[in-house]
């Protein structure tokens, strides 16, 4: 895997048709049935396939951020509000168990809180901080909204666990469904964030 370092990196959100088709291209080649294991122990991998129509609909409610180079989608960070937690049904469990997860000495439910849906960096743009940018963007533009962003994390995909701790985020809960064994990861958009 070779670095591509001489492009312009923009971050940015998800506004044309393109944009989608690009996000589901990346997803398609990062998606944990499409990668060897090798590459799934080593670089990581995405679980959930979304469609065109839930992109849509995910970005009609909630900004999708993006990063692209020479205009082409490179990374992408897909934000999932709480009223949509039935549009994807691998995601449904996750949704049901969040609310009633302790932490820090309060509900999840009593904090406004959004999930990242999935974060996703093309193999030759990793090791760049993109990931950390994508979430420090998210940051930026979510945080006067929510106090926290929630995501969970394949207790296999440790590349993926690893990067999250880096920005910020803790294990809340372990869980597992009909799909994986689950971490339950948070991460305080404010500081000392309350309900």
């Amino acid at each position: 895997m070779t670095n591509n370092t001489s492009a312009f990196i923009e971050l940015t959100f998800a506004e044309t048709q393109k944009d989608i088709e690009e996000i589901l291209s990346l997803q398609q080649l990062n998606l944990k049935t499409n990668v060897s294991e090798e590459v799934k122990k080593e670089q990581g991998f995405v679980t959930v396939c979304h469609s065109k129509e839930q992109l849509e609909i995910m970005g009609s409610l909630t900004p999708q951020i993006i990063a692209k180079a020479d205009g082409k989608v490179i990374a992408f960070a897909l934000a999932m509000l709480p009223s949509m937690a039935k549009l994807i049904p691998d995601l449904q469990p996750m949704f049901d168990i969040v609310d009633d997860i302790n932490w820090k000495g309060n509900m999840i439910r009593d904090y406004k809180y959004y999930m990242m849906g999935q974060i996703c960096v093309a193999a030759e743009f990793r090791g760049q901080g993109i990931f950390e940018k994508l979430y420090h963007t998210h940051k930026n533009f979510y945080e006067k909204k929510f106090d926290l962003c929630i995501t969970e994390i394949s207790t296999s995909n440790k590349r993926s666990q690893r990067a999250h701790e880096r920005v910020g985020f803790e294990t809340i809960h372990l869980h597992k469904d009909h799909v994986d064994e689950w971490n339950v990861v948070a991460w305080e958009l404010k500081q000392n964030a309350m309900p």
